[in-house]
């Protein structure tokens, strides 16, 4: 049960759905009247580390053979 809990394949969903909750609260950020210029831009680097560290998990769960 406890492996169960750090699977990678656990961890990749988790990534995913941290993500996309990331999307939407940019999406709400970026409509409010006053735009937090430094918060959308910290949500937007954060977005981009996890959709880095989903790569990165996805091509090890899965990874390419050689031609």
């Amino acid at each position: 049960m406890d492996n169960n809990l750090h699977s990678p394949e656990r961890r990749l969903i988790e990534l995913r759905i941290e993500h996309a909750d990331l999307d939407a609260l940019i999406d709400r950020a970026a409509q409010a009247a006053p735009v937090d210029e430094l918060l959308l831009r910290r949500l937007k680097k954060r977005r981009l580390a996890l959709r880095d560290a989903i790569g990165r998990l996805e091509r090890s769960l899965d990874p390419q053979e050689p031609a």
